[in-house]
């Protein structure tokens, strides 16, 4: 035992191995995961060493105190140490079963990063599919555009093909009528020549121009003159009737007097082109029953000549009506210095656009309107200096188009409260007296305006 005791003394593995501790504490922070773990080895393997010339003492120890001596200590002290050792040796188990799962997880998750690289070598050969049958959806689509637009270009000589042949019809019923005219104007030579009791009356000229017409125009192009005078009527709204009320602001700096005078004027251009419409109307009625011979009817022979000779229209009279009818209205007033007539560009255009929606079938006229009235969602927008929460309306600033009571284009009102009572009591106060203005536009309106044009131009659509 001495000699053993001796051994492990001179060997000073006791202090070898407190100085690599020592040392390996020192360098912990420093050394890498790979130099901390064969540090941990080399203390452990001198640690063994250590143990097992330690149980070679305590063996031949023991075997000097004979078969009963340090039993106690043996009970005592180194039966628990094993107990200990080996429920370390226990932990050791779990460990290397932790270890084996550990394993096991790692392998699964391998297997997992191969399953999904082969999904994501099929996505992407998916995805490359998906790219080619688009260029070919694509390139279909390309040539279904281009087959489309064969397609519309031949409809459009169709539809050419079709206008001439309708050219080449309305020219042979022109002719057939020009012929009609021809024998009626020959069989009325004839009777003037003759003596007759109604020869003076024969010999009074058509104050009416005869002129070709095609029978059926007027309700083949019903639809499309329509639609282009809807669409004019609002191109005057936004057009016409701004630039004519920034020039009446230059005379007026009443904003309600200006909306008012613009208003009226296309309610008098309205009326004014209708009466000029019934009237151009029975003269061409007149003139062609004379000699109508033909399929279509007397009504659409005349409705075809109105449609097709709408520069006859004087647009000029129905302009000048409009200007007296406004200089003898109660509702506005105008400086002295100033007529009407600045704005006669927006009343000739109303007149015309009038007039042809008198051609339509059914024709286009705009809704009545007066001031108090009840407003209306579906007649007027609300202008913007308007109370939202009044129900009735001041004044108009642009009536609404309508078709057999029907709203086809919304007109625009202001409302504000208490407009009825504000109306009453405007009306009261002309009624009392009678201003100066309005005296020098009544007695200016029996004169006609002394600017009149020329004769109008065909209004073409």
């Amino acid at each position: 035992m001495a000699d053993g005791l001796r051994r492990l003394v001179g060997a000073e593995s006791g202090r070898v191995l407190q100085e690599k501790l020592e040392s390996w504490y020192r360098d912990y922070e420093v050394n890498s995961c790979d130099q901390n773990l064969n540090r941990c080895c080399e203390i452990i393997e001198l640690n063994s060493e250590i143990q097992g010339q330690l149980f070679t003492i305590l063996n031949e120890t023991s075997r000097e105190g004979g078969h009963y001596a340090g039993v106690e200590t043996i009970k005592t002290r180194l039966l628990p140490w094993l107990g200990t050792c080996f429920s370390c040796a226990t932990s050791g188990r779990l460990f290397e079963t932790s270890l084996s799962l550990t394993q096991d997880s790692i392998e699964k998750e391998r297997q997992l990063r191969e399953l999904a690289s082969n999904q994501t070598f099929q996505l992407q050969e998916l995805q490359e599919e998906l790219t080619s049958t688009r260029l070919q959806l694509d390139h279909v689509q390309q040539d279904l555009k281009t087959s489309r637009a064969q397609e519309k270009d031949a409809l459009r000589k169709l539809d050419r093909l079709n206008d001439y042949e309708q050219q080449i019809q309305i020219l042979r019923d022109e002719i057939s009528i020009l012929d009609a005219q021809k024998s009626v104007l020959q069989s009325r030579l004839a009777r003037s020549r003759s003596p007759s009791p109604r020869h003076g009356e024969s010999k009074s000229p058509s104050s009416l121009p005869l002129r070709s017409c095609s029978p059926g125009r007027a309700r083949r192009t019903n639809a499309s003159r329509r639609a282009c005078l809807v669409a004019r009527f609002g191109d005057i709204y936004a057009q016409e009737r701004l630039d004519a009320e920034t020039l009446l602001r230059t005379y007026i700096s009443d904003t309600e007097m200006v909306q008012r005078i613009i208003y009226i004027a296309a309610v008098e251009s309205f009326q004014a082109a209708k009466m000029a419409y019934r009237q151009f109307k029975i003269r061409v009625r007149e003139t062609l029953s004379l000699g109508h011979s033909g399929p279509e009817s007397l009504e659409d022979t005349v409705m075809d000549y109105i449609v097709r000779h709408e520069d006859l229209y004087d647009v000029q009279a129905s302009v000048n009506e409009v200007i007296r009818s406004m200089n003898i209205n109660p509702k506005i007033s105008f400086p002295p210095e100033i007529d009407f007539i600045v704005i006669s560009t927006l009343i000739r255009e109303l007149c015309r656009v009038a007039f042809s929606m008198q051609t339509l079938v059914p024709p286009l006229d705009i809704a009545f309107g007066t001031d108090g009235e009840l407003f209306s969602e579906t007649k007027y927008h609300r202008s913007f200096d308007s109370d939202f929460t009044a129900a009735l309306v001041a004044y108009h600033v642009w009536p609404a188009l309508m078709e057999n009571d029907i709203v086809i284009v919304k007109g625009e009102a202001v409302t504000k409260r208490g407009a009825l009572w504000s109306r009453r009591s405007r009306s009261r106060s002309r009624n009392r007296s009678t201003s100066p203005l309005l005296s020098h536009h009544l007695s200016r309106s029996r004169s006609p305006s002394p600017l009149r044009s020329g004769s109008p131009s065909k209004w073409a659509y």
